[in-house]
């Protein structure tokens, strides 16, 4: 089993910048992929980002591309998302995922593994 926790989430201004946290305990492995996603109205999960474990893959949503950053520390098991420039639309609980494959990524449903959420809401 894999846990994963969130945190960084909070209240911030458009226009301003969050650092959200995951970290990643129990059978943690040195391949895969960790994403962010954010709910959507009527569907599964919207994606965000994604990173590879090894660190060498990222990809991005059209929607943050440019303003969030997604980054991991192999040696904390943890995974960041840097988000800059926020919006009033980027309001959202955001989670972690986990899987142990590096396709679909950007497929909710092919994460077996989430945090519990941490609630990002930005004000304009």
């Amino acid at each position: 089993q894999v846990q994963l926790v969130e945190s960084g989430g909070g209240l911030v201004r458009a226009g301003g910048s969050l650092r959200l946290s995951c970290a990643a305990s129990g059978r943690t492995f040195s391949f895969g992929t960790m994403a962010w996603f954010r709910p959507a109205p009527g569907k599964e999960r919207d994606f965000v980002a994604s990173i590879s474990v090894s660190g060498d893959s990222t990809d991005y949503a059209d929607s943050v591309k440019g303003r969030f950053t997604i980054s991991g520390d192999n040696a904390k098991n943890t995974v960041y998302l840097q988000m800059n420039n926020v919006k009033p639309e980027d309001t959202a609980v955001y989670y972690c995922a986990r899987k142990y494959g590096s396709d679909s990524k950007t497929r909710a449903s092919g994460y077996p593994y989430w945090g519990q959420g941490t609630q990002v809401t930005v004000s304009s």
